[in-house]
Parts: C-alpha cells; sequence; structure tokens
C-alpha cells in the first residue's frame, strides 16, 4: 500500500477535482451539522397563542445567523425592488431649507386615487449618523401597492448637526405633508409614523412629544401640528439616559456633548419622557439578540405603555439580531401585524 501511495502522481486536473469534492463534502457537512445545531439550540420564538401567525425561528446568536446566511439557509428581501407601473413616484420634494441644505421627501401612491388615502411617514435609521430616506423602500413600494400613501424623508445627520436638529426637521416633515395632504391624496387624519432603529427612537419621540416647545422652533408657517393616529417601531431606542446608552459613540454624536454636560437635554432627546395616556398606539418590534439596541429599552417601552394604558403591542422576537426585518421571513411576519394594527386604528 505505501508502495501504491509513494507512486501516486496526479495531473492537475485530477488535483482540482478532488479539491472541489472536499469542498463539497465538507460545506454539506457544515450544512447538516448546522441544523443539527439549530434543531438543539436555535431559538424558538415563543407564540401567543392568540396570534394567527407564528414569529420566525431565531438563532442562539449573531454567529449562527451569520452562518446561516453564508449557508444559503437565510433569505433577505430585496432592498431595491423596481416600481410597480401602477404606482406613482414623487421624489426629490423640499420640505424645508436650513441654510444651503435642502431637505427633501419621496411619495409613493397608487396611480388614480379616488379619494384621500390613510398615510405612512417613513423615518430611516443609522445610528442618526447616516443613512438615507431610500431605504425603506421595499416597505415603500409594499404599502402603496396596498393603498396607502407612503413618504419618506430626510434628516440632519449627526456629522451636520447635533439634536435637537433631527427631532425639529422630522417634525416640520410631518407637519408639511399634513399641510400639503390634498395634493397627494393624503387624509392627515390618518397618518402613522413608522421606523427603525435611529428612525423608531425619532419616530417615538416625535409621536410622544411632538407638541413640545423644542420640536417646534422653525416651519411656523406651517400652520397645523404633527400628531399622527399611531406609530410602528422597529429596535427604537425610549430611553438614552441609561448607564449603557450615555457610553455609547452614537448617542454621544448624536447629542454632541456628554451627558454629564447636558442631562436635560438627554431627557428631552428620550421618547420615555414624553409618554402620556393620550398618545398614540404604538405597535413595536424587537429581538433579543440586538447588540446595538438592548431588548430592554424596548421591553421598558411596553411596561411604561402598559402603566400609561396607552393602547400597544408587542413582539419580542427571540433569536433575532437589529435589522432583522431585512430577513424575509421577519419581514413577512412584520408586515402580517402591521397589517392588522393598521385595520384596527386607522
Amino acid at each position: 500500500m505505501a508502495n501504491t501511495l509513494s507512486n501516486f502522481n496526479p495531473n492537475p486536473m485530477t488535483i482540482h477535482c478532488l479539491i472541489k469534492i472536499k469542498q463539497l463534502i465538507m460545506k454539506n457537512t457544515l450544512v447538516v451539522l448546522f441544523t443539527l445545531f439549530c434543531v438543539m439550540g436555535c431559538k424558538t420564538a415563543a407564540t401567543d397563542p392568540d396570534r394567527p401567525l407564528k414569529a420566525p425561528k431565531g438563532y442562539m446568536n449573531e454567529t449562527f445567523l451569520k452562518m446561516a446566511y453564508g449557508l444559503g439557509m437565510l433569505d433577505l428581501i430585496d432592498s431595491k425592488p423596481p416600481v410597480p407601473d401602477d404606482l406613482e413616484a414623487i421624489k426629490n420634494v423640499t420640505y424645508k431649507t436650513v441654510g444651503d441644505i435642502d431637505l427633501q421627501l419621496d411619495i409613493y401612491k397608487k396611480k388614480g386615487l379616488e379619494a384621500p388615502a390613510p398615510t405612512m411617514v417613513f423615518i430611516h435609521g443609522g445610528a442618526w449618523k447616516k443613512g438615507k430616506r431610500q431605504d425603506y423602500l421595499p416597505y415603500m413600494i409594499n404599502y402603496a401597492e396596498k393603498g396607502f400613501v407612503t413618504v419618506t424623508l430626510s434628516y440632519r445627520l449627526s456629522g451636520v448637526a447635533k439634536f435637537p436638529a433631527a427631532a425639529q426637521d422630522v417634525n416640520c416633515g410631518i407637519k408639511w405633508v399634513k399641510q400639503h395632504a390634498a395634493d397627494y391624496d393624503i387624509d392627515p387624519e390618518r397618518m402613522v409614523l413608522i421606523g427603525g432603529s435611529a428612525g423608531g427612537h425619532l419616530s417615538l419621540l416625535l409621536g410622544y412629544g411632538g407638541d413640545e416647545t423644542l420640536f417646534n422652533q422653525d416651519c411656523k408657517e406651517l400652520g397645523t401640528d404633527s400628531k399622527v393616529k399611531a406609530i410602528v417601531d422597529f429596535y427604537g431606542p425610549v430611553d438614552i439616559t441609561t448607564p449603557y446608552a450615555i457610553t455609547t459613540e452614537q448617542v454621544l454624536s448624536f447629542m454632541g456633548a456628554t451627558y454629564e454636560e447636558i442631562p436635560e437635554m438627554y431627557k428631552l432627546a428620550s421618547p420615555s419622557t414624553f409618554i402620556t395616556p393620550d398618545d398614540p398606539p404604538t405597535l413595536i418590534f424587537q429581538g433579543t439578540i440586538d447588540s446595538l439596541v438592548p431588548v430592554s429599552q424596548s421591553d421598558s417601552l411596553a411596561s411604561w405603555l402598559d402603566q400609561a394604558g396607552v393602547d400597544h403591542d408587542y413582539h419580542r422576537l427571540k433569536g433575532w439580531p437589529h435589522t432583522m426585518d431585512a430577513a424575509k421571513k421577519v419581514n413577512e411576519y412584520a408586515q402580517f401585524y402591521i397589517d392588522a394594527f393598521l385595520e384596527k386604528y386607522l
């Protein structure tokens, strides 16, 4: 046998084939092992028996999720879907100008709407320092197809201006949409704020505290309020005065100073400060392995809303991280419950 192996001198093509076979065996072995690990250890979301759609199974940690994606076992949504022919896209509409900066919004709606439609205003995330309004295009298109007018707006990021600039911009954007409702088939009495991460934070902040003086120091020519009918929050920070929050680079950049220097401004930047019994119904989505916004933030939000008597629905998805709705099965789950929530409250 030793002599046989020592005489084995494969040609390059044979070596290439052997390498491919080895890689295939290793990949299949990884798939089998990963599947076994998932069966034994992946998180099964707790399901309320009253919920008609079961939450998608999550992962032990972000490493397992990345493995699933790398092995082709996790499908993501199309982040840049084409705009269907039956939708009208109205882009780059300036709603506010600050110095030489034009803040703009985009509107999507069905062509030939015959009556004012309920409207969803999307606030993008990105840790207040990045991101763009086009990030919500998949949602914008889906909900425009469902008969909503969908709006997405830009706001000043933390590299340009510190708090309360972003909140003031979003407040102006909401007022602008209401003021121009008739021009775009919008029903101003049926408006929803929806956002994720920093966008979730701003949606909660303006949904609960939009009448705060600090957020109404500009756009006074828009003679309307910024009240909305409902809020949809994806993993948004609700209290940025916690020991963890005040030490994060994202919060420090957003605020422009430390908590010790401006504690009152940190409180005003926290949606929790403005929770009252007359706040709009709130739908919350949060993953339990979120490494950017701790699940305790949404846990606290649900608790505070419960104490205040504000209608809310909290979906705490076990084994899912930040931006979990980029996963197709989480996105489908979320839209199912957004549809039910909006049908109930609009």
